[in-house]
């Protein structure tokens, strides 16, 4: 629920949904690590294949402008039908990975770095890439998670009960990871400032759809239910104009949270601070230092934060934790870092996450 199912497009068709991004110092030497996760219930309730109109970018202003100035795309080919020594049809996928700068950051221009199959991993000159299906280490009482909105619009309340029930609506999932590492040379000096965006691309001009700058940004701070276009604004938009579209939304919705948990005190100006530390929507890390996530400071993001609990700590300026946390003993500590995924036997009884999140509107 970081940004799981938050627009229509998301909804139906879950390989245009991203639902996190990770970056972070990797286990080479000079190189840094960054993670897209996307199909949310992959394998069981979503596909384990990529979009092959869908162009999956990372993208870097280095300047503080807001604006990309290095741009790592993934592109894929149809997926190939194979059927192997089970009963079960399974599908191979081709991809490519695109860098590209200035002129050549529209569409799939760009120089080619590597190419490999969905599922197994492909490394030259110092670059590394994988995709295919990871543990999904979101955490997320889902369900205390909308009792707070809730009751926060709709009671003008606190409501300090929703996170007593401690379930992971998210415990035991899989999802699809993108995994880039890259020697440092190719992204530049010092920090960075970064998102990830999903577009269509083929047929037509190219059309972003979805993007993901910081957890939550969609589900709580543009939650106000008399506001209900921002998610679809803020996916369609570029981080240039986040000030512009979602710095009131932002700052009022932690100007009335705090209000309501009790830190009234200084609220007004506790609010225009936050607003103005993320927005623009971007992850913040410099290159070549250890990640941190955290309520003083975003420096990339580490697989085993728990960023919700960082979140809504942060948006209501008191304490709040939900009692559940990502699996962290499933990621790797070397390439491709993300969580070992969840075999079936483990996911049995699940019902499909959609579904679920759906229940708690």
């Amino acid at each position: 629920m970081s940004h799981h199912f938050d627009t229509a497009i998301a909804k139906d068709d879950s390989r245009l949904n991203i639902l996190d991004m990770y970056l972070f110092k990797g286990a080479s030497t000079d190189s840094t690590a960054m993670i897209m996760t996307t199909n949310p219930d992959a394998q069981i309730f979503a596909p384990d294949t990529l979009h092959p109109e869908g162009l999956y970018a990372f993208r870097f202003d280095r300047d503080g402008d807001a604006r990309e100035d290095v741009v790592f795309k993934f592109i894929y080919d149809d997926p190939r039908h194979r059927r192997g020594d089970s009963a079960e049809s399974t599908y191979s996928q081709h991809f490519k990975v695109i860098r590209a700068e200035g002129d050549e950051i529209g569409g799939d221009a760009g120089d080619l770095l590597v190419e490999g199959e969905v599922g197994e991993e492909v490394s030259s000159d110092g670059i590394r890439a994988y995709v295919g299906v990871a543990a999904e280490l979101w955490a997320a009482d889902a369900f205390g998670f909308f009792t707070l909105v809730n009751g926060l619009f709709n009671e003008n309340r606190f409501a300090d009960e929703a996170f007593r029930h401690k379930q992971n609506l998210f415990k035991n999932r899989n999802v699809m990871a993108t995994v880039l590492e890259v020697p440092n040379s190719l992204l530049g000096n010092g920090i960075i400032r970064s998102w990830a965006t999903v577009s269509l691309y083929g047929h037509a001009p190219e059309t972003q759809v979805y993007r993901w700058g910081l957890p939550l940004f969609t589900h709580l701070f543009l939650s106000n239910p008399e506001l209900p276009d921002l998610a679809d604004r803020y996916h369609t938009s570029v981080p240039s104009q986040d000030v512009e579209n979602f710095g009131a939304a932002v700052t009022e919705l932690v100007s009335k949270l705090t209000a309501s948990a009790g830190a009234s005190e200084g609220s007004g100006e506790y609010a225009r601070q936050i607003s103005s530390r993320i927005c623009p929507a971007l992850l913040p890390y410099e290159i070549g230092t250890v990640a941190e996530f955290g309520g003083a400071v975003f420096n990339g993001r580490p697989l085993h934060v728990d960023a919700f609990d960082v979140m809504l700590t942060l948006a209501a300026n008191t304490p709040i934790a939900d009692g559940v946390a990502p699996d962290v003993d499933r990621v790797r500590s070397n390439f491709p870092y993300c969580g070992s995924p969840y075999a079936k036997a483990e996911q049995a009884g699940l019902r499909p996450v959609r579904e679920l999140i759906g229940l708690t509107y």
